[in-house]
């Protein structure tokens, strides 16, 4: 039952900046500068995007958990997955296309872009949650194998804005978010460590 929508979840789905070592950048005060607006709000925004999937993995393993009390939870986490994701969105946009980048500025949009799109997606995942049918055991089941479902096409959503990700923080612009201390801590965060996003 809601064990099926944390299996979707399983094997880390935090989108973390992906970062691998800690190679020294050539001097560029303004790509450090930018660097330095992206990673300083990365620890706030993981830990509320961890603790979001974490509260999702629990209620599903709680099989003291009422029908009403797993909607709950995975209600409020779905939110937080939303609003988790579209504040990761607005800090990249705000901080604008990373300087000296090939293409930043294409990159920059693809991954708001992608971003944004897995937020929305979140945002319906807690209408539909919301939506399920608590005082009816068998629809209410049958309503999380519908939410377990879709959340197989968010997982799809999850690694295309990973990717886009990826594509952002290349060359300089990696090295450059390898050095800022927010950046270092949210890649070494135990509920992040074996994320994909930090996968090479």
């Amino acid at each position: 039952m809601n064990k099926k929508l944390a299996a979707a979840l399983s094997g880390g789905a935090v989108l973390v900046l992906a970062l691998t070592g800690c190679g020294g950048s050539e001097d560029n005060k303004e790509l450090d500068a930018w660097a330095k607006k992206v990673c300083d709000l990365v620890p706030a925004q993981n830990k509320k995007i961890t603790a979001a999937y974490d509260a999702i993995t629990k209620a599903a393993e709680d099989t003291e958990s009422t029908p009403a009390e797993l909607q709950k939870a995975d209600s409020q986490a779905f939110q937080d997955l939303s609003d988790g994701y579209k504040a990761r969105a607005t800090v990249i946009q705000n901080a604008g296309a990373p300087p000296g980048a090939e293409d930043g500025a294409k990159k920059l949009q693809e991954a708001v872009k992608q971003l944004t799109t897995l937020s929305a997606s979140y945002a319906d995942m807690k209408t539909q949650v919301d939506g399920l049918n608590t005082k009816d055991q068998a629809k209410f089941a049958t309503g999380l194998k519908d939410v377990s479902a879709e959340m197989q096409k968010v997982e799809t959503q999850r690694q295309t804005a990973l990717a886009a990700l990826k594509d952002l923080e290349s060359g300089d612009t990696k090295k450059a978010l390898s050095e800022q201390s927010g950046c270092k801590q949210a890649s070494t965060s135990p509920g992040t460590a074996s994320a994909p996003a930090t996968d090479s």
